[in-house]
């Protein structure tokens, strides 16, 4: 909602807190505010409706009045936090007697300018919500004095239904692919039902032209057909109607109702075999309604194009749409530019790959296979002739401001459909990743702590759910609307990155330089004087803000970010009196001024000094109240923290390295969630401290003092008192820890315990107790066949690096890991075996990485492993703990049984300590 109406939903709720709350407030002042409540609550009305209408259709004076009414809310909303701010006392701790009371004196005193200009400021926000409301009426022009053209848009998502099989590139093997899993099973007499299937991918991937080719191929095969193109917003009774004309049933009453024509819908079709294919279906909804004109019988086949994976996935059948190949892309970007003549097409291939191969190639790369993107693109190089400097131009602005060509218009136009489908939270968390250049991976953590600072986020009434918590699923839905981009870790299923697309990045730059929602630093002096920039980030490049700061105002600004840039010149912390998010990660802060006035940054709540040299925070940095996330990992010089960091009670987030010392006093940062790494101090005193931290969902913790059975008793008895942690990573550096006696929550997702052992695999490691464990790292003195077997029927779990201790205890050899077993793992680490595992037919069905240490065996026992059963095996590495004669023969085993795998997976053969194990 950020985007449409600014600070409004934050700033009505701080308001009525203000009213409510035992604040002393002047009488003027309390009406003031309650003038304010009224009329922002109209306003928020007002521009809700005009959110409402498509962009193109919003009359310019409207769009003026909604710009003003944003900004206001900024203006308010900054005011407000700062009077709640300064209503807050700040008398000495500690003070008595005489010096008690001068303080309240002067405290007296100060109290009494404070409401002085508090109600300053009230007279003059509303004197401007007054002016912005008389502006609007003041230049009102009646409608009837203006005659408005009739505008017809043309949805450009309509030519893809009307491409000439000859212009298709790439279509030929997804047809084929998806005609087979429609027809699969018609040659079953007793097959009477039929089969929907959804074809779903982002915006511009070609999934009405898939659909359009299936439909034209196939069609002539079904009794009657149809192709009906759904919008954001369909209207039934007219969807209907289209359908009932494209299957050619004729209707003469114009005023049949919806359940009249689902009727007769549904009575036509009873008895035929049917193809339809309903193309952009952004809502379930919208589905069950047409359902219900659809009879199950006689082979019928539906075909569902959608953007949302959420929609694929309830009505079955999801066929992900794939991008391009890049054979494909570099042909559909020729023969867009040039034709598809073949000789001349020939010829013009040869000169791009002589003249233009490199900058074509980036340009490829930048569209990653999205037919929209291409063609959007080459139909713009197609007006630039062959000259390399203007293609450089076009290819310099993708994903930085395309220029307004027809086509790049209409390629926006379809993208923005998916943007303006999105809820008005989602669309303010989605533009604001538009701080972050093109093709930079985007840590979902970082993003959504991020959201939290600028308070996109706020709690659900009546539901449990914690911000983060919340955050994620925002994040989620973000990735099912197909707006962004997930990004996996090597051998993982679990999402840690995103990225966007560079014609999403592209059109929310558009959209946020248009909606003045982020500013980017290196294009800041383009902008008018009187701009108000509320959000600024540096992108690549040196970036001195003291000669921003010189050429005008950054004291409205609420975020400060750096992505791979450096800072020169550093203004006075104390400019940025409204600072919720200072990111500034890589940036050199070793000067002892830099964070000199940090204490000043009064309503920050995200401070990310990730590896920016500092040797110390200030004491200061207890003022800021409202910290919700601190991250000074990657410093080195960075001893101790300050034992003021113990006062930031909102702190949920606080990341350092692992030789920083925490205050004493760490127990009472009750909100923690995250904590890394916390050190474990020669004494253990501080254990007790951390047993405090009972909202901790993420901890690791680096054990620095020698195990003893005193430190096993007070860890065990510290973790078991944090049962909502979901990871947990344990590093002992001298490698003899053990937590026998520990029982892990049950909702565990990661479990990284290095250098510390079990005597025997813990009962409550089972399918049963961890459902959501999906990567774990442990070491156990004596594993037996059975607790393999349990191992393998986590459900979720998707990395195993498991160590046993044969060197010390006979362990039985005969291992083996049978079908059905670990059906999500990826990456596997099997560490210190007495011998080679067997693994049968249909075990780990997913394992592309395997990594073994065991005894050197024989050609015969290399063979019988069944390394063959694991079908989407990619990489094997194999370590031997006991060279001997038999060496070369078992390289050579090895080598034929990859070279027989279906795979061809690459291999590494190591001996005793050559073996390198990464988790």
């Amino acid at each position: 909602m950020e985007v449409v109406t600014g600070a409004l939903p934050r700033l009505l709720p701080k308001l009525t807190d203000l009213l409510v709350s035992g604040y002393k407030l002047q009488k003027s002042v309390k009406s003031g505010l309650m003038f304010l409540q009224v009329e922002l609550e109209s306003m928020q009305g007002a521009i809700e409706k005009i959110s409402e209408m498509p962009p193109e259709q919003l009359d310019k004076q409207d769009k003026i009045w909604a710009r003003d009414v944003r900004e206001l809310s900024y203006d308010i909303e900054d005011c407000i936090d700062a009077l709640m701010v300064r209503r807050k006392d700040h008398g000495p701790i500690g003070a008595h007697g005489f010096r008690m009371s001068i303080h309240r004196c002067c405290d007296f005193l100060a109290q009494l300018k404070i409401r002085h200009n508090i109600a300053a400021e009230i007279r003059s926000i509303k004197r401007c919500v007054i002016e912005v409301c008389e502006r609007r009426h003041r230049y009102r022009i009646d409608d009837s004095v203006v005659a408005k053209p009739i505008r017809v848009s043309v949805d450009p998502r309509l030519w893809a239904q009307y491409k000439e099989a000859t212009e298709l590139v790439g279509i030929e093997a997804a047809r084929d692919d998806l005609i087979k899993i429609l027809m699969e099973g018609d040659d079953d007499v007793f097959m009477l039902c039929g089969k929907t299937v959804s074809i779903v991918g982002f915006g511009g991937l070609g999934k009405t032209t898939l659909a359009k080719a299936v439909y034209e191929k196939i069609g002539a095969q079904f009794d009657c057909r149809a192709f009906v193109s759904i919008s954001q917003t369909p209207d039934m009774v007219k969807l209907f109607r289209s359908l009932l004309y494209e299957l050619s049933i004729g209707i003469n009453d114009e005023k049949m109702n919806e359940k009249w024509l689902i009727n007769k819908l549904h009575e036509f079709l009873q008895e035929k075999r049917y193809f339809i294919v309903f193309d952009d279906i952004w809502d379930i909804s919208v589905w069950k309604v047409i359902k219900c004109a659809l009879p199950d019988s006689n082979g019928h086949k539906i075909i569902i194009t959608t953007r949302n994976f959420d929609v694929a996935k309830q009505i079955g059948g999801s066929y992900k749409m794939k991008p391009l190949s890049t054979d494909d892309s570099k042909k559909l970007l020729y023969n867009t530019i040039f034709g598809s003549e073949e000789k001349d097409n020939n010829d013009n291939k040869q000169y791009l790959a002589e003249e233009l191969a490199e900058v074509s190639h980036t340009m490829l790369k930048k569209c990653a296979g999205v037919p929209l993107a291409i063609i959007s693109i080459a139909s713009l190089l197609r007006s630039k002739g062959r000259s390399k400097t203007e293609w450089c131009n076009v290819c310099n602005s993708i994903g930085t401001g395309l220029e307004d060509s027809l086509d790049v218009k209409n390629m926006r136009k379809i993208l923005s459909f998916s943007y303006y489908d999105l809820p008005y939270h989602l669309r303010t968390c989605l533009l604001y990743l538009s701080v972050f250049p093109e093709d930079y991976k985007i840590s979902k953590d970082r993003l959504i702590k991020m959201w939290i600072a600028e308070g996109f986020i706020r709690c659900e009434k009546q539901k449990k759910r914690g911000l983060f918590e919340l955050g994620e699923s925002y994040f989620h839905e973000l990735i099912n609307r197909s707006m962004i981009q997930p990004v996996y870790t090597k051998y993982s299923t679990v999402i840690e990155q995103c990225c966007l697309h560079d014609m999403v990045l592209d059109l929310i730059r558009s959209l946020s330089s248009e909606e003045n929602f982020i500013d980017i630093l290196n294009d800041v002096d383009l902008k008018s004087p009187l701009h108000k920039a509320r959000r600024l980030c540096a992108q690549y490049g040196k970036v001195d803000l003291a000669t921003t700061q010189a050429t005008r105002s950054l004291h409205q600004v609420r975020s400060l970010v750096f992505v791979h840039s450096t800072l020169g010149k550093m203004p006075s912390l104390g400019k940025f009196r409204v600072l919720r998010v200072l990111d500034l990660p890589g940036c050199d802060l070793s000067q002892e001024c830099s964070l000199k006035y940090l204490g000043k940054l009064r309503q920050l709540r995200y401070l990310g000094l990730r590896c920016t040299r500092i040797a110390e925070l200030p004491k200061a940095i207890k003022n800021l109240v409202f910290l919700q996330t601190l991250d000074v990992s990657a410093n080195h010089n960075l001893r101790r923290l300050p034992t003021e960091v113990v006062k930031l009670r909102n702190l949920t987030s606080l990341h350092f390295d692992r030789w920083t010392e925490v205050p004493e006093r760490i127990g009472k940062l009750t909100s923690l969630e995250q904590l890394s790494r916390f050190g474990i101090n020669d004494s253990g005193n501080n254990i007790k401290e951390l047993g405090r931290l009972t909202e901790l969902r993420e901890l690791c913790i680096v054990c620095h003092t020698q195990w003893n059975d005193c430190l096993e008793k007070s860890l065990v008895e510290c973790l078991s008192k944090l049962q909502k942690i979901q990871t947990l990573s344990f590093q002992i550096s001298d490698g003899r820890g053990n937590l026998n006696a520990w029982v892990a929550p049950r909702h565990l997702c990661k479990l990284d315990l290095t250098g510390c052992w079990f005597s025997n695999l813990p009962a409550w490691m089972n399918h049963k107790f961890l459902l959501d464990v999906a990567f774990l790292c442990i070491s156990v003195r004596k594993l037996q066949q059975e607790d393999l077997e349990i191992l393998g029927t986590l459900p979720a779990l998707h990395y195993l690096n498991l160590k046993v201790d044969h060197g010390n205890l006979i362990i039985h050899r005969g291992f083996f890991i049978g079908a059905y077993s670990f059906p999500c793992l990826v990456q596997c680490l099997l560490r210190e075996f007495g011998g080679p595992v067997v693994f049968k037919q249909g075990a780990m069905p997913r394992l592309t990485s395997l990594e073994l240490t065991f005894p050197m065996c024989t050609s015969r026992e290399i063979i019988d492993m069944g390394l063959g059963n694991l079908s989407t095996l990619q990489n094997i590495a194999i370590c031997f703990n006991n060279v001997n004669t038999s060496k070369i023969h078992a390289e050579d085993t090895l080598m034929h049984v990859t070279e027989i795998h279906p795979n061809r997976p690459t291999i590494e053969i190591n001996y005793q300590r050559q073996c390198r194990w990464t988790s």
